[in-house]
C-alpha cells in the first residue's frame, strides 16, 4: 500500500492563518535535511486522550467557565467520545472507529487548519481544527525542540508547574496547603529527596552517556528556552493560566530551568516506573506469621502468602526469565518484634501545617476553593491504584488483513487537564506523533512512528532495596541508639546525612488553607534513604531504601530519543535495544506491519549471594550489588537477554502482572497470584483465537473494553464462592435471593454497565450492591480467624482489600482474591499449584465453610445501602451509580463532568499498520 507523504511546511504555506510571533533569540544553528515524513499508516491508526488537549485556561476563561458552565475549545470534546465506547462497543466494526477515537495520521489537511505560527525561523507549530494538537516541524533539531517546549507550555503550563514543584519537594508553595498537597509531595520527597545540586549534578552527568547524552543536554537546553519564551508571550499578552492568578501567583511562573526537567522525571518515574522498596511491610508480615505459627511454620506461611512466584499466576511471555533472590538467605535482617519505628519525614510544624483536618472543595463551579482538597486525589499513589495500563496485541496470523493489531495505552489517573498532551514532532532525527507527559514533551514518550508504534504499561519489578545499618555513636564510635546521627559503612562511623525543603503557604482564592509551614527531611546513607529504625537482637539499626535509579533520573530520555528517530527503529529488534535503554520499571509493547513485540526495562541491580530481595539485607559490603559505586548510585545490570522479552507471538497481554515465570514479584508485590485482572484480557482473546474467528481492530477494541467493564471479582472469585455455597437449598429467603442474583449477574457476565437515561441505573444493581457489600466482610470472616489478628492486619498492611471500582476509573483483582481461590478451591477437592499451607475457610470442609460465606452473605446484606455507598463530594449517599462514576480530578479551576466507570486506558491507541519500509 502506498505510504502517506507529509510534506513538510505546506500547510503553513497555503493557510492564511500565519500568526506572526516576535522570534525570540535563538541558537545559531545551521538548516539540517527534514525528511518527508512517511505515514505508513493509512488512517489506520487512532487515539483517544480524555477530556481533551487543552490544559490553560486564561483567568477570563475561567470566570466565563463559572458563569456560563461552557469551556475553553478543545477542553473536553474527547471526554465524550471517550465514555460513549462504554455503550458503543458492542458489535463495533472499522468503519465506526472514528466515533470513538480520533485521527493519528502524520500532517495537518490544509482545510483543518486551525492555526499557524512561527515562534522562532526554524519552527513551526500548526494546529488542527478538530483536537487542536500541535504539529511541529523543525528546520534544525533545536528549533524542534524550541517548538516543543513552547507547544507543551501552551497546553500545560500549570500543570508542568505543579509537578516541577512536586519533584522538588514544595508544591504547597504553588498550589497552596491544602492537605493533599502536603501529603503528596512528602510521598515524593520520600522517594527522590534531592538538593538543587544534585538535580544539577544529574544533568551534567548526562555527558558521561557520549555523543547520545550530549544530544540530550543540547534537547533540554532548547525546549526550556522554548518554554520560557512561551512564557514571556503569555506574560505580555495575559495569556497565562488563570490558576496562577486563583492560587495568589499574578505574574506566573518562574523561569524554567533544565534541572526541571529532572525534577519532573523523578516524579513520573517514582509514580508509574519504580518497584520493590517494601522489604519492611513483608517482613512486619513474616514477624507476625512466625508469631502466630512458629518460626518454620510461619515462614511457610509468608512465602505462601508472599507468592513471589505462583506457578498459576498469568504471564506476558511463557518463557522462564530467572530474575530475584531467594527469601531468607545468609544476609537477611529482621528487626525485633514491636520494635520498628517509621521515619519522620516532617519537622518544624507550624501554622496550619499541625491541622490534618481536610478542607472540603465548595461544590459547584467556583474558583473560590477549587484547590483546598489538594491537585492530586487521595490515596493517588497507592499500589497498586495507580498500576492500570494495558497492552493488547494479535499476531498478523490471526487478523482479517493479515497484518498485526494492537490496542494499548497508559492509565495514569485521570485528570482535567490529562497528564498527558499529544503532539507531532517532524525535525532531524524525530518523526513520531502521540503522548508525552506534561513537561517532558522533548519527546513522544508513547505513540506511533512512520511505520511502527508503541506503549507501555507499569511493569514494577524489584530494582529498590533496603538495607540494615547499624547505629553508631559519631563522637565515640561506640553502639548507637535508634536517636543516633551516626552509620556504619565499610567498617566506619559515618554520619547519616540530612537533607532540607522548607514548604511554606498562605490563603488564597483557590485554596483557602491557612497560613502555615514546614520543612521536610530525609536521612540519607551512602546505602539509601533511612525508611525506618528498630532493633535488631537489641541493637539499634536504621533500614534503608536504596534505588537503582536514584541520581540517575535523566538517564531514560536517550530511549525516547532512539524511539523517536526512524534512522534508530526499523524493526521489533531496534526497538527492543531502544527500550532496553529506560532504566525505570515498564513493560513495552510495539507493532509494526509485520511484527508484534515485547521488552521489559529496567535497571536491574545484580545481587550478590546471601543478599535478599525480598527482606532487608545486612548493609555489609559483601551484600551490595555487584559494580556499586557509593559516590553516583551506579551498579552492574542484568544484560539485555536477561530482561523478559518477545517477539512474533500469537498474542501479547499485560495488565501490570508478572512479566515471566522466575522473575519474581518485587518485595512489596502480592498480586502476581493465581487471580489477576490480566486473565480477562488474556481468556478472551486465547478464546476467539482458540475459536478461528479473525480480529480486526473493532473486534479488539471491543474485546479490551468489555474485559474494562467487568468486575475483576466477578469470575474467579464469586464463581468459587458461589460453588461452595453450592445448589442446596437456602432457608432465608432473602438471603436465597442474594444468591440467585448473584448467579444470574455473573452469568450475564460480570459487567458494571448502566443505561443512557437521565438518571442511569447499573443492569443488575441489586448483585452489584450485595457483592460490594459482602466482599471486606467475606474475606474477614475466611481468613481472620485462623490468621488472627496481628498476621491478618500485616496482611492488610501489605495488601489492602479492594473495591471493584473508584470514582479513580480502576479495578483489580486484589491479592485475596487469589488466596481466596486458592484456599476455596482445594476445600472443594479441586487441583492447586502452589496451595497456602493450610485451610482457612470454616474448619477446611464445603459445609462448615458454606456457613461461614452466608452468615457473611447475610451480615453484608443487613449493611445499609447509604453505608455501601457513603455521601462523598460528588455524590450522595445511597447513589449506588455515582459511587463508580469516573471523575477527572480538577488540577485547575475548570472541571468535567462524571463519566460512567470503565477501567480503560487514558490515553489509548488503536494501531493497524498497511504498510511498511
Amino acid at each position: 500500500m502506498r505510504p502517506h507523504i507529509v510534506r513538510v511546511f505546506t500547510a503553513a504555506a497555503a493557510s492564511g492563518l500565519v500568526l506572526a510571533l516576535t522570534p525570540s533569540v535563538v541558537d545559531t544553528a545551521a538548516a539540517e535535511p527534514v525528511p518527508d515524513a512517511v505515514d505508513y499508516c493509512e488512517g489506520q491508526c487512532d487515539y483517544i486522550l480524555p477530556p481533551g488537549q487543552a490544559g490553560n485556561a486564561t483567568i477570563k476563561e475561567l470566570l466565563a467557565f463559572l458563569q456560563t458552565g461552557k469551556r475553553p475549545a478543545h477542553f473536553s470534546d474527547q471526554l465524550g467520545k471517550y465514555e460513549d465506547l462504554v455503550r458503543g462497543y458492542s458489535g463495533l466494526t472499522d468503519d465506526q472507529l472514528d466515533r470513538f477515537f480520533n485521527d493519528e495520521s502524520f500532517g495537518v489537511p490544509d482545510d483543518e487548519v486551525a492555526s499557524t505560527i512561527h515562534p522562532r525561523d526554524d519552527v513551526t507549530i500548526v494546529r488542527d481544527k478538530r483536537d487542536g494538537v500541535p504539529h511541529i516541524t523543525g528546520e534544525t533539531r533545536a528549533g524542534t525542540m524550541f517548538g516543543a517546549g513552547y507547544a507543551g507550555a501552551a497546553d500545560r503550563l500549570f500543570v508542568m508547574d505543579v509537578f516541577r514543584h512536586l519533584g522538588r519537594g514544595n508544591l504547597t508553595s504553588l498550589a497552596g496547603g491544602a492537605v493533599g498537597n502536603r501529603e503528596f509531595e512528602q510521598q515524593i520527597w520520600r522517594i527522590a529527596p534531592y538538593t538543587n545540586a544534585e538535580l544539577r549534578q544529574q544533568f551534567d552527568d548526562l555527558a558521561d552517556l557520549g555523543e547520545v547524552g550530549v544530544r540530550m543536554q543540547q534537547d533540554a537546553r532548547s525546549w526550556v528556552k522554548g518554554v520560557n519564551a512561551y512564557i514571556a508571550e503569555a506574560r505580555k499578552g495575559a495569556e497565562l493560566p488563570g490558576e496562577y492568578v486563583a492560587l495568589g501567583h499574578p505574574t506566573g511562573p518562574t523561569k524554567w530551568k533544565v534541572t526541571d526537567i529532572l525534577a519532573t522525571a523523578a516524579v513520573a518515574g517514582g509514580m508509574f516506573g519504580s518497584g520493590g522498596g517494601s522489604e519492611m511491610q513483608s517482613a512486619l508480615a513474616l514477624i507476625e506469621a512466625r508469631a502466630r505459627y512458629g518460626k518454620t511454620r510461619g515462614i511457610e506461611v509468608w512465602k505462601a502468602f508472599r507468592a513471589a512466584e505462583d506457578p498459576e499466576t498469568v504471564t506476558t511471555v511463557d518463557e522462564s526469565f530467572p530474575y530475584g533472590t531467594d527469601a531468607l538467605t545468609e544476609g537477611t535482617v529482621l528487626p525485633d518484634r514491636g520494635s520498628v519505628r517509621a521515619a519522620n519525614w516532617v519537622t518544624d510544624r507550624k501554622g496550619s501545617a499541625k491541622d490534618s483536618r481536610r478542607t472540603p472543595r465548595p461544590t459547584g463551579r467556583s474558583l473560590k476553593g477549587f484547590a483546598n482538597d489538594g491537585v492530586l486525589p487521595d490515596g493517588f499513589l497507592d499500589e497498586p491504584t495507580t498500576m492500570m495500563s494495558n497492552a493488547t496485541m494479535v499476531s498478523g496470523e490471526h487478523t482479517e488483513s493479515g497484518n498485526p493489531v494492537a490496542v494499548f495505552g497508559p492509565q495514569t489517573g485521570f485528570f482535567a487537564p490529562q497528564l498527558w498532551m499529544v503532539q507531532e514532532l517532524q525535525g532531524p532525527g524525530v518523526s513520531a506523533a502521540g503522548a508525552s507527559f506534561a513537561g517532558l514533551n522533548f519527546a513522544v514518550l508513547v505513540g506511533r512512528g512512520q511505520d511502527y508504534a508503541w506503549s507501555p504499561t507499569s511493569a514494577m519489578q524489584d530494582i529498590t532495596d533496603s538495607y540494615a545499618v547499624r547505629l553508631c555513636n559519631l563522637k565515640t564510635g561506640a553502639r548507637g541508639t535508634l536517636t543516633s546521627r551516626g552509620y556504619r559503612f565499610h567498617g566506619d562511623c559515618l554520619p547519616i546525612r540530612r537533607v532540607k525543603r522548607h514548604s511554606s503557604w498562605k490563603p488564597s482564592l483557590g485554596d483557602q488553607t491557612p497560613k502555615g509551614s514546614y520543612t521536610l527531611v530525609a536521612d540519607r546513607t551512602k546505602l539509601g534513604i533511612i525508611t525506618h529504625r528498630a532493633n535488631v537482637y537489641g541493637r539499634a539499626t536504621a533500614f534503608t531504601s536504596l534505588r537503582s535509579t536514584f541520581m540517575h533520573e535523566g538517564d531514560a530520555a536517550a530511549a525516547f530519543l532512539a524511539m523517536n528517530d526512524p534512522e534508530q527503529v526499523s524493526s521489533a529488534e531496534d526497538f527492543q535495544r531502544a527500550a532496553s535503554r529506560v532504566n525505570y520499571t515498564f513493560n513495552w509493547f510495539y507493532v509494526d506491519d509485520q511484527d508484534i513485540a515485547y521488552f521489559n526495562s529496567g535497571a536491574n541491580p545484580i545481587r550478590p549471594d546471601g543478599a535478599d530481595a525480598n527482606l532487608p539485607t545486612e548493609g555489609r559490603k559483601r551484600y551490595e550489588w555487584k559494580g556499586w559505586h557509593a559516590d553516583d548510585n551506579s551498579a552492574d545490570y542484568t544484560s539485555f537477554e536477561e530482561h523478559p522479552q518477545a517477539v512474533d507471538k500469537d498474542y501479547l497481554v499485560n495488565w501490570n502482572n508478572k512479566q515471566a515465570p522466575g522473575y519474581n514479584a518485587a518485595d512489596g508485590n502480592f498480586m502476581f497470584g493465581s487471580v489477576h485482572r490480566a486473565q480477562l484480557l488474556d481468556d478472551r482473546v486465547r478464546a476467539q483465537i482458540d475459536s478461528g474467528e479473525k480480529f480486526t481492530r473493532a473486534s479488539l477494541v471491543s474485546l479490551v473494553e468489555e474485559a474494562g467493564l467487568e468486575d475483576p471479582r466477578a469470575d474467579r472469585p464469586l464463581g468459587l464462592l458461589l460453588d461452595v455455597i453450592g445448589d442446596r437449598p437456602i432457608k432465608d429467603q432473602e438471603l436465597a435471593t442474594a444468591v440467585q442474583k448473584l448467579r444470574v449477574w455473573r452469568e450475564s457476565g460480570g459487567l458494571r454497565t448502566a443505561g443512557t437515561s437521565e438518571k442511569p441505573k447499573f443492569k443488575h444493581s441489586r448483585a452489584l450492591r450485595v457483592l460490594d457489600a459482602w466482599w471486606p466482610r467475606v474475606v474477614r470472616a475466611e481468613f481472620r480467624p485462623k490468621l488472627h489478628k496481628g498476621l491478618y492486619a500485616s496482611l492488610l498492611g501489605a495488601a489492602p482489600i479492594l473495591s471493584g471500582y473508584s470514582h479513580r476509573g480502576n479495578a483489580s483483582a486484589d491479592a485475596w482474591s487469589s488466596w481466596m481461590s486458592k484456599d476455596l478451591r482445594r476445600i472443594l477437592g479441586r487441583s492447586v499449584d502452589a496451595p497456602l499451607p493450610r485451610l482457612y475457610c470454616g474448619e477446611g470442609t464445603v459445609a462448615t465453610c458454606r456457613k461461614v460465606l452466608l452468615k457473611s452473605l447475610d451480615a453484608a446484606l443487613d449493611v445499609p445501602k447509604k453505608q455501601v455507598y457513603p455521601a462523598d463530594g460528588t455524590c450522595k449517599a445511597a447513589d449506588q451509580y455515582c459511587a463508580a462514576q469516573t471523575l477527572h480530578q480538577s488540577l485547575g479551576g475548570i472541571t468535567q463532568d462524571p463519566i460512567h466507570w470503565q477501567n480503560r486506558s487514558t490515553f489509548q491507541q488503536v494501531i493497524e499498520f498497511p504498510g511498511g519500509r
